[in-house]
């Protein structure tokens, strides 16, 4: 009844030419037109364009895209559940971790179109804010659907439009792209230890770079670069992977 209420109300509105295209937009990815579409323009706009309110309150998606990131998690994670009924907690985890982390939905985001959508400033571009700047979107806009539309049509959402068609659960599982996984259990089974240990740390803007280094016995492997420590040991990993020939 709410939903009704709110679509006759709609029905008497005026909109420009510019919300008119995002209308369009948002139906060709979500599947049926927006109901509150200030929700969807607030989702699209990075903190980077943001402007204070009379409170002193920044408008941007940084909200929505808590909220999105909590209601994806948490349909991924039923989602996986009811698939795979007989696999452990950490298989479950570290599928939903792949599907989720931010390479990847920096990926989805750029498929289904929504980096043509995000507003953001083009002048303050950094290496870390742009890099995660359409993963953020994508959960932003997640949560827009979720205020807009409610739990259930945001779960079909996500997984009729999402996972079932973007992602491959069987390449997902053959494929091990955590390669601190993989080098620690190699260490396991050839006895040999492994450790890591950030070398250094270099300011780069307000952002701060890490080198971490792998060592096998004492010995130093592989250096590994990256904006977080454990990117950084990822990148580490990677390289003894292939140095090692694992």
């Amino acid at each position: 009844m709410y939903l009704l209420l709110r679509r006759l109300f709609n029905l008497g509105k005026t909109y420009t030419d510019k919300e008119k295209g995002l209308i369009n937009a948002i139906s060709n990815i979500v599947g049926s037109k927006p109901v509150n579409i200030t929700l969807y323009k607030l989702s699209l706009k990075h903190t980077s364009i943001a402007r204070e309110t009379t409170g002193g309150v920044k408008e941007s998606n940084e909200r929505l895209e808590y909220l999105g990131d909590a209601v994806l998690g948490a349909v991924i994670a039923e989602y996986l559940f009811m698939k795979f009924p007989f696999k452990d907690e950490g298989f479950l985890t570290d599928i939903r971790s792949r599907i989720v982390n931010r390479e990847s939905l920096n990926q989805l985001a750029k498929k289904i179109g929504l980096s043509q959508l995000v507003e953001y400033d083009t002048r303050r571009k950094t290496p870390l804010s742009h890099k995660s700047l359409y993963g953020d979107t994508l959960e932003a806009f997640v949560g827009a659907i979720y205020l807009d539309r409610g739990y259930q049509f945001c779960r079909r959402f996500i997984i009729q439009k999402l996972i079932v068609p973007h992602y491959d659960l069987e390449e997902i599982i053959a494929t091990n792209p955590n390669f601190k996984s993989v080098i620690i259990e190699w260490s396991q089974k050839e006895n040999r230890d492994v450790r890591f240990e950030i070398i250094n740390i270099t300011d780069k803007n307000q952002y701060k770079e890490f080198t971490a280094q792998l060592f096998v016995d004492g010995d130093p492997v592989s250096k590994g670069h990256g904006f977080s420590k454990k990117k950084a040991e990822q990148d580490a990993a990677k390289r003894a992977c292939e140095a090692l020939n694992i």
